[in-house]
């Protein structure tokens, strides 16, 4: 049987921390920056972990 491959889109997307957490930026803050408010830019920003409903599929593209 061949091996499988890491979804490589999702591994560019999701960092796995030391202690198996899954963190992911936030989306929204890419483009048409001028129209949103310093708060929500500000709320964006920064890294959030994969919701638990998520997680294991996640997990499963990572291999």
């Amino acid at each position: 049987m061949p091996k499988h491959k890491s979804h490589s889109g999702t591994k560019k997307r999701i960092k796995v921390t030391g202690t198996g957490k899954l963190l992911r930026e936030k989306a929204g803050k890419r483009h048409l920056l001028e129209k949103k408010s310093s708060h929500k830019t500000r709320e964006l920003s920064g890294n959030t972990e994969v919701a638990s409903s998520d997680a294991q599929r996640v997990r499963r593209l990572l291999g």
